[in-house]
């Protein structure tokens, strides 16, 4: 059973954001997998046929990678983690949620193994923080332009 991201991977990156919205909201829309297409510009489908709980996989698609991500973990509305392999490379992704008054602070740590990474290491780091940044930036405005 996976608990972490994987720290001796050959890129791990780690991002964070304040978010002025309340935690419950931020977690509500992070978590609704079907609804990510409308606020995340670089997700092309997102495809979730259950709740988010260990064990479910759900399928989306980003930069033209397909992508089937299984729940690791989940600790409403504190903390998520998911992964699997996609197209050579072994992606674990964690989220956390902290409240801290009426904003939430949201970090995020992946990491990636596997063949294509060792090939293209700096690449793919950079590659991964600018998805990450944009997530991040993506889901900070939906979270403060929505209502509850």
């Amino acid at each position: 059973m996976i608990t972490e991201i994987d720290e001796q991977a050959a890129v791990v990156v780690r991002r964070e954001v304040r978010i002025d919205a309340p935690i419950d909201r931020v977690w509500r829309l992070h978590t609704n997998v079907n609804d990510w297409t409308t606020w995340q510009n670089d997700i092309d489908t997102a495809r979730a046929d259950g709740p988010l709980e260990p064990g479910a996989t759900f399928r989306w698609s980003t930069a033209g990678l397909s992508i089937a991500s299984t729940v690791y973990a989940v600790d409403a509305p504190h903390r998520i983690l998911w992964g699997g392999p996609a197209h050579g490379i072994t992606g674990i992704h964690e989220w956390t949620f902290t409240a801290d008054g009426d904003t939430t602070v949201v970090r995020t740590a992946e990491s990636w193994d596997g063949e294509p990474v060792h090939a293209d290491r700096e690449n793919l780091r950079n590659a991964l923080d600018t998805s990450l940044a944009s997530w991040l930036e993506d889901l900070r405005t939906a979270a403060e332009n929505a209502s509850d």
